[in-house]
């Protein structure tokens, strides 16, 4: 069976019948990681998310896999060696979402880094997170700083550092990962949640009754162990266990805006001195260019944290600040996105001085749940979380496997070969008449499954004449029969990212889509109706504030 919901009935009849060595609750990155991890070792693996995958602050990051240089000030020497190490692992198990980004750190005279200290910085980033010799960092005077990037402010501009980092689509990767541990023998469900809990006499925690949100049906997971790994979800289960005692959870929201790239044209990517501790991201990408992140305590609805306009007047004034030419205002604005951090409490911190780090709660009916750390830890959170379901069975499972593991789409065991098959992906688009800019968009989010749409649209084009809807078809039933999406703002949203960076195409296209989507699914006329409904209030969302 493929990764579809249209075997959705199969999946709630397996997840009902059989007894699972650990069930995951919770289909973000640390959850898919989770899952996959726990597969490759020969764990029963079952997985349920109440929304769909990622939908939570796993698609509403920077979108950046990055080691924390910001926490170098903090002295968090631990967390930057462990993430900042990470990169290069997540680069190599998913070179297709995973590209490198060099970054520039303009140093100002207003700024909490001066040159010396940004020098210093960088070497000891480089060290710690082991980077290699063609990407360390390198110290730039102000001409070149400015050469670099014409559009930052000259004046009290003292010069600037280079170094790199890593661009991805968090949510692309959350689903590549899901993708992969179905492969390996885990059943992950979507749009299932978890009700409540069952117990044995003793009191200790035997399974979960889950509620398929689409049927309706209700059934029970039995699991050996199970694991909260909800994020900004994490005290609500602990709350449903009775065990929400200790540490809690402060949520932080962070923003992003989005900009026509015409608006705000960077050449270099940047990473800015705000002025007031917070230091923030502008990263041009495609045809636009976006700018986050806030951190602020947030303490309002979890399901709908979005953008106010205090915290784009916040990031509009920080951005004309540093590159004063550009003169964004609201209006420029074409997309935003806001996600919550699910950080541990630590009285008399801000938001920004909360740590990052992860951490596990332990609960006396057997629940372990997992809060904190950050996107690009997710596979060293998992591998902590594994290693102590494994000691705690008893049994004898293999070590962990996701070092050297290659995720969905980017199987290529080096270079060479990631550039061979995008080539060779080139060729075949070419035959059918894709063009190579639209392979490449495929490839950059699909990687070698892009071959796999091609084949859709072999399939597709006698019965669809318009080329930009034959593409868009494509990539929906690829979609459909491989990445589990039911709902429309699965596929704009989470599969392609189209409503941050694409959002005036692709809200052309929900009418068109929706129906091709209720036609795989044998949907009726109203739910048809609801369901483009809902995907274009959730694109007048990412800018209602304006």
């Amino acid at each position: 069976m493929n990764f579809s919901n249209l075997h959705r009935s199969d999946f709630t009849r397996q997840l009902a019948a059989n007894q699972f060595d650990l069930l995951v609750i919770g289909g973000g990155v640390t959850g898919c990681g989770i899952a996959l991890d726990a597969a490759l070792r020969g764990m029963r693996v079952a997985l349920v998310e109440k929304n769909d995958f990622a939908s939570g602050t796993s698609s509403r990051s920077t979108k950046l896999i990055h080691g924390g240089l910001r926490y170098l000030k903090q002295f968090e020497i631990k967390l930057v060696h462990d993430v900042g190490s990470e990169r290069a692992v997540v680069h190599r198990n998913a070179r297709h979402i995973v590209i490198p980004e060099k970054m520039l750190l303009p140093i100002v005279e207003e700024g909490s880094l001066g040159s010396f200290s940004t020098s210093v910085g960088l070497l000891v980033y480089d060290i710690l997170a082991g980077v290699k010799k063609e990407e360390r960092r390198k110290m730039l005077d102000k001409h070149e700083t400015l050469k670099a990037e014409p559009l930052l402010r000259s004046n009290g501009l003292h010069g600037g550092g280079l170094y790199f980092e890593y661009r991805t689509d968090d949510s692309r990767l959350v689903i590549e990962l899901a993708k992969s541990a179905f492969a390996n023998g885990a059943l992950l469900l979507n749009y299932a949640e978890s009700k409540n809990f069952t117990y044995d006499a003793k009191g200790r925690i035997t399974g979960a009754i889950v509620q398929d949100k689409l049927s309706g049906e209700t059934f029970e997971i039995k699991a050996n162990a199970i694991v909260n790994a909800c994020g900004p979800w994490v005290d609500l289960l602990r709350k449903e266990d009775n065990s929400l005692k200790g540490k809690r959870l402060q949520l932080t929201k962070g923003v992003h805006l989005v900009f026509p790239y015409e608006k705000l044209p960077l050449q270099q990517a940047a990473y800015f001195d705000v002025g007031d501790g917070r230091m923030i991201f502008a990263i041009p990408r495609n045809n636009i260019t976006y700018v986050g992140t806030t951190d602020t305590v947030y303490n309002q609805d979890l399901n709908h944290p979005h953008c106010s306009k205090e915290d784009a007047a916040y990031l509009l004034t920080a951005i004309n600040k540093m590159f004063p030419s550009v003169n964004v205002g609201f209006g420029d604005i074409v997309s935003t996105w806001a996600g919550l951090r699910p950080l541990i409490y630590e009285e008399g911190k801000s938001a920004s001085e909360l740590s990052r780090k992860d951490e596990i709660l332990d609960s006396t009916s057997g629940l372990i749940s997992i809060a904190g750390g950050k996107l690009t830890g997710y596979r060293l959170m998992a591998e902590k979380i594994v290693d102590l379901v494994a000691k705690r069975s008893g049994k004898k499972y293999k070590s962990c496997k996701t070092k050297n593991y290659r995720l969905s789409g980017g199987e290529f065991a080096d270079e060479t070969l990631f550039k061979k098959a995008i080539e060779k992906l080139l060729e075949q688009g070419s035959v059918e008449n894709i063009p190579a800019d639209k392979i490449s968009e495929w490839f950059y989010r699909f990687g070698t499954n892009t071959s796999k749409i091609i084949e859709q649209v072999k399939t597709l084009h006698t019965k669809i004449a318009d080329p930009d809807k034959l593409f868009e078809a494509a990539e929906l039933m690829y979609s459909i029969e491989n990445e589990m999406i039911y709902h429309l703002n699965d596929f704009l949203i989470r599969r392609t990212g189209k409503i941050f960076f694409d959002r005036k195409n692709a809200e052309k296209q929900i009418d068109y889509l929706s129906n091709l989507l209720a036609l795989q699914f044998k949907i009726d006329d109203v739910t048809i109706l609801k369901d483009a409904i809902a995907a274009k209030e959730e694109f007048d969302a990412v800018v209602k504030f304006l």
